[in-house]
């Protein structure tokens, strides 16, 4: 059994040997057959066919659409000027009133005893003075005595101008044109200087805000009409630029820009939102290319550029935008050959061949 066991062990060393001997055979055939390195020729970069643009100028009408707000020509509520007990009130809600309609009308009694008994005094005082006047003539009184006859009417006068002064803010009136809003008291109510009757805005005229990205801010002027929509409707309403903000927001980068709306028809309420549309001036020299040749980076965008078979990747600053094309404000030449296709497999190292122009 011992010799047996020997036999086999030997048997096991001797098939190991042999199978390392072919495996190292083996590789060293595929050495041979793969060569030292460097041995071999480099394969050379295929050449990518893609379709190109040819850069030319044309003609666009560059517009934009922005939000903006209508508001009131003139918007104020309505308040009294002293407190005290309402006694008329005459609101018509909804309707339109006139400049210096009364309104309402706060109890006055007081104040109109207190005007009667001034003007009795002030009788008297006309009297005191005239009968002065005479004696004065004869010496029979001193100039002193008169003037202070004099002072007496003059301080009762201005006794009265304050009393009537208050009587006049008893009443409420409409500081201008306009149409009210709903109100908020009754007759007999308590009011004060706090306290809103109702509210009046002037809407036969509209103010229309809104603003406009900073690069856009040469293109607005003064006396400048847009156009504009609301919503519920398709009707196309039109605005003249009135007013320009003196800066641009440091907050938004934009431009506020108010405009005057006739609202004749009364069909445009204030507190509505508007679309406005804004057309500016053609530019008859713009590049336009196709947007999928713009390459988005971390910073800018670039596009690459066909020359003599190799890749050229320019940095551009863009423009305007529409549904398809981009306008390239910078880094373009007309006659350039813009890459459209195979963006994302070429590389600085690559050879295209432009197979065909799209344009």
């Amino acid at each position: 059994m011992h010799t047996l066991k020997i036999t086999n062990n030997s048997f096991v060393f001797f098939f190991t040997i042999s199978v390392i001997t072919v495996s190292l055979s083996a590789c060293g055939n595929n050495d041979n057959k793969i060569g030292p390195p460097g041995s071999g020729a480099a394969r050379p970069n295929p050449v990518i066919n893609v379709d190109g643009y040819l850069v030319r100028t044309q003609t666009i009408v560059e517009n934009i659409e922005v939000g903006g707000s209508l508001l009131a020509n003139e918007s104020t509520e309505i308040n009294p000027e002293i407190s005290g007990r309402l006694v008329y009130l005459n609101v018509n809600e909804g309707r339109n009133v006139s400049r210096g309609a009364l309104i309402g009308r706060i109890y006055d009694g007081d104040l109109q005893a207190q005007l009667k008994k001034l003007q009795v005094q002030l009788q008297i005082a006309r009297q005191t003075q005239s009968r002065f006047g005479e004696l004065l003539k004869v010496q029979g009184i001193s100039q002193q005595e008169f003037d202070q006859a004099s002072l007496q009417v003059s301080n009762i006068m201005a006794d009265m101008d304050i009393v009537r002064a208050d009587i006049t803010k008893t009443q409420i009136r409409a500081p201008f044109n306009g149409k009210l809003g709903l109100k908020n008291i009754s007759p007999g109510s308590y009011v004060t200087p706090a306290t809103i009757v109702a509210t009046i805005q002037q809407v036969s005229q509209l103010k229309l805000d809104f603003t406009v990205p900073e690069k856009y801010s040469g293109q607005i002027s003064n006396g400048q009409y847009i156009n504009f929509t609301v919503d519920g409707s398709d009707k196309k309403y039109s605005a003249r630029i009135m007013a320009i903000e003196s800066s641009v927001s440091q907050t938004t980068r934009s431009l506020m820009v108010r405009s005057i709306v006739q609202n004749n028809d009364g069909l445009l309420l204030p507190g509505s939102f508007a679309k406005v549309i804004l057309n500016f001036a053609p530019n008859e020299n713009a590049i336009m290319v196709p947007a999928q040749a713009v390459i988005p980076q971390a910073r800018g965008k670039k596009i690459i550029v066909a020359q003599k078979g190799s890749p050229v990747f320019v940095e551009v600053t863009t423009g305007y935008r529409d549904s398809v094309n981009v306008q390239i404000t910078s880094g373009l030449n007309v006659g350039d050959t813009v890459v459209l296709t195979g963006l994302l497999s070429i590389k600085p190292e690559s050879k295209i061949n432009v197979d065909k122009i799209v344009n």
